[in-house]
């Protein structure tokens, strides 16, 4: 029996365009011998299939295995009439609709096929540095405006030669629609400069040089898919210091570039799932575990003082050709000025960073979007994001709700991101950084601006935080043209894990970071919330202590010991503690201290546990003045981490065993600490028995680490002991303060021990740069103006 023939259209949104998804359905089509078309808009990839229903059934069945770029977030199919003249399977021009809710794809690393015609003498592509196909290469960085073609990309004023053009308009090849595609006859040339962007007189290539520049101890601003690296030898002690000295940044750690897997593989070590985070399509920076008796070496001043490398592999065949020539580990940390975004062009790296570089390996390829590398680690063999960035922003989130007004979420102050709510759709942007100089300024309206263009979007409704003094909350008060909703800081980051897990049930959130704006006006980041997407309900926090000068007690941590202390005892009573870190003042010093705090406002307090570490690494010795934001977590991660791993840790009766010896026999040791009848953790009796463990005896390196880890041991007992009683609710733990993956993985250890649900985040980072989602996810569940703390509830 002949079944009769039947036309459907199929409409797909999703990440479907850039992605080789045309010339898929174009291959299955075929295959299956369907007549039809499909085409890009704004809208995604619509199809229309003709031929016997079983056909359309089976050709349904394979478009759900769409190629590895593309993801699928909805799929309708429906019937239309017959159209009897005979046609071929066709791929149609793309159309701009008005309302584009398709997903930009974010930039990939190169793909295996192009680096094999990149290495072949006889492909026209040899040794050619933009050389790119459907399955790789930049995709949000060059897009200027939506469907992704090459006339709304940074290439449209470059002309394809015959042989590209040839494999460009062939729907069997995979550069079929390779936007980017170009080859050393039509497309984008390196050139090699000075510091000034004055040509080199030099008849030798442009990669050659940088080569020779970087052997010699060099340090060069090389451009990558979203902006300028500054690059050097990171084995060459000394071109590492200086590159520390002209940046300015003595201790930050600095991310390191290597050829591959097995280069990796000398200096760090990992578990599977770190590995194949490496080696994935967004190639980000992960933070591994540096080995202890590395068997290559590189310069001691790129991650001092911590147990952690920053590494990352090649992800352009730029990247890949420049390792193969230098064969050793570059350093490659973002181009820029402190505080400021990523540079994108060499005019600026000259401008701004031409004390600092010696040459620049610019191109002529524009950056249209701005995207710094991604920052991941691995938790519990679980990926936790640092950074959102290049590989997997701009993060899609399909939303099954509709939603009906389009909702502009603008983030914290810092690590700030951006989120674009309509339709089914929220949009998570790239990392824009801390909003504290005109350029990050500027690149937060550049963001903004991209995102309109390509969406068509306008919102109706501006969700910000409660701190009035955020450059958000005031750029929002100057619009008056769309409903304006609140959201409290530490509340937006349990909805941002809420949004990702697409739920509104309510969940016992432990979010710690270092600071956030509270409903009484003091600085929170100490808190448990008992929450939904509707309200929250502060059950618990740390008990506030004074930041002694405000922003100056952030970076000297010494004046948050000090607060501390005196809560509790007179000047006289602290400088008989003799403590290391209060005799190291002057008397002076720390007379000055005493008098500000007497005189520092009962308002001017703060509850965070990120701070609390701050005071904590102070007491060890481990740090003076903070230069960069977490290092105290770092340093008492990197102790706690000499004594034993997080898997080696005990777990009873749903707590961390107490008085862990790890390696030191005489180092026994533990703290404890209680919520009081008011629902506080008292901070005092924490720093009491720590002064009193470091008045036992020297404070030694081997004393160090066990105080710190059991320092961490206690923070999650204390997590523990409130999580038990909520055995049927699902625990959230988020804020900055849970990218310390010591602390993060015994507590997750002890909540799955003693019975708790974890509810986890997947891409969406836990510290400031999910704020965004989570605004965007309360607006879209209620219409009120403010998200304030129900009290009664």
């Amino acid at each position: 029996m002949t079944l009769a023939l039947i036309r459907v259209k199929i409409k797909i949104t999703g990440i479907v365009q850039g992605v080789g998804f045309r010339p898929f359905v174009y291959r299955l089509a075929h295959q299956l011998a369907l007549s039809g078309s499909v085409l890009n808009n704004s809208e995604g990839v619509t199809i229309e299939a003709q031929a016997n229903e079983d056909t359309i059934e089976q050709f349904k069945r394979l478009l759900a295995s769409p190629p590895p770029l593309a993801r699928i977030d909805s799929f309708e199919a429906k019937q239309i009439p017959l159209v009897t003249a005979a046609e071929q399977f066709s791929i149609i021009h793309s159309q701009n609709n008005a309302d584009a809710i398709v997903a930009v794809s974010a930039d990939k690393c190169t793909c295996d096929d192009c680096l094999a015609d990149i290495s072949n003498p006889k492909s026209h592509y040899f040794r050619y540095p933009f050389t790119n196909c459907t399955n790789c290469g930049p995709r949000y960085t060059i897009i200027n405006n939506l469907p992704y073609d090459r006339f709304n990309t940074s290439m449209a004023n470059f002309t394809m030669c015959l042989a590209c053009e040839q494999e460009y308009q062939d729907p069997l090849n995979r550069r079929y629609h390779a936007q980017p595609v170009s080859c050393p006859n039509c497309g984008p040339q390196l050139r090699f400069c000075n510091s000034n962007l004055s040509i080199t007189n030099s008849t030798t290539e442009p990669l050659v040089q940088a080569v020779e520049a970087l052997k010699s101890g060099g340090i060069i601003a090389i451009k990558g898919l979203g902006g300028f690296h500054l690059v050097c030898d990171a084995t060459n002690h000394q071109s590492v210091r200086t590159l520390r000295q002209r940046k300015i940044r003595p201790a930050k750690p600095l991310a390191i570039m290597v050829k591959n897997s097995q280069i990796a593989k000398k200096l760090v070590t990992g578990n599977n799932t770190e590995w194949q985070t490496l080696a994935s399509n967004e190639r980000p920076i992960i933070v591994m575990q540096k080995r202890r008796n590395p068997e290559l070496e590189i310069s001691n001043m790129i991650a001092p003082d911590i147990d952690r490398l920053g590494i990352f592999l090649p992800y352009t065949p730029l990247h890949n050709m420049l390792l193969q020539l230098i064969d050793c580990p570059l350093v490659m940390t973002s181009a820029n000025l402190s505080g400021e975004p990523i540079i994108t062009e060499g005019i600026d790296v000259a401008s701004k960073l031409g004390h600092i570089v010696d040459h620049i390996l610019d191109h002529n390829r524009p950056i249209l979007n701005g995207c710094d590398d991604s920052v991941v680690q691995v938790i519990n063999n679980r990926l936790q994001i640092l950074r959102l960035a290049r590989g997997y922003a701009p993060l899609s989130i399909y939303n099954p709700q509709y939603i009906d007004k389009p909702t502009l979420a603008l983030g914290a102050q810092q690590k700030n991101t951006l989120c674009f709510a309509f339709g089914h759709n929220l949009f998570l942007s790239p990392h824009i950084g801390d909003l504290v100089s005109i350029e990050a300024e500027r690149y937060f309206h550049d963001t903004l601006t991209t995102f309109s263009r390509l969406y068509h979007f306008k919102a109706k409704e501006l969700v910000h935080d409660m701190h009035p003094n955020y450059f958000t909350s005031q750029w929002a008060a100057e619009d008056d043209s769309t409903t304006k909703t609140e959201v409290q800081h530490h509340y937006a980051h349990v909805l941002s894990v809420l949004a990702e897990n697409k739920t509104t049930e309510q969940v016992l959130a432990f979010t710690f970071d270092g600071t956030g704006l509270g409903n009484d006006n003091s600085l929170w980041g100490g808190e448990v919330l008992l929450a939904d997407a509707y309200n929250y309900q502060r059950i618990a926090h740390l008990s506030p202590f004074k930041l002694i000068g405000g922003e100056q007690a952030i970076k000297q941590p010494i004046r948050l010991l000090t607060s501390i202390l005196l809560e509790k005892y007179s000047p006289e009573e602290i400088a008989a503690l003799k403590l290391p870190a209060i005799e190291r003042l002057s008397e002076n010093h720390f007379n000055n201290l005493c008098t500000v705090w007497r005189n520092t406002s009962p308002k001017n307090l703060t509850s965070s546990i990120g701070r609390l570490f701050d005071v904590v690494a102070v007491m060890l010795n481990l740090v003076d003045n903070i230069q960069y934001e977490g290092q105290a977590g770092i340093l008492l991660e990197t102790a706690a981490n000499r004594v034993n791993s997080p898997s080696d840790v005990n777990i009873t009766q749903g707590r961390i065993n107490e008085g862990s010896q790890g390696n030191v026999a005489e180092t026994n040791c533990s703290f404890k600490l209680h919520l009081t009848q008011d629902n506080q953790w008292p901070t005092i009796e924490l720093i009491e028995q720590l002064v009193a463990e470091i008045n036992k005896m020297p404070l030694t390196s081997d004393r160090t680490n066990v105080i710190a880890k059991a320092f961490m041991d206690c923070i999650a007992n204390m997590i523990g002991d409130v999580a038990k009683d909520f055995k049927s609710t699902p625990i959230v733990l988020t804020g900055g303060v849970f990218q310390n993956r010591y602390l993060s993985e015994c507590c997750e250890r002890l909540l799955i021990a003693q019975g708790n649900q974890i509810m986890q985040p997947n891409l969406v980072p836990i510290n400031d740069a999910g704020i965004a989602l989570g605004q965007a996810w309360f607006a879209i569940h209620n219409s009120v103006e403010t998200a304030v703390e129900n009290v009664g509830n």
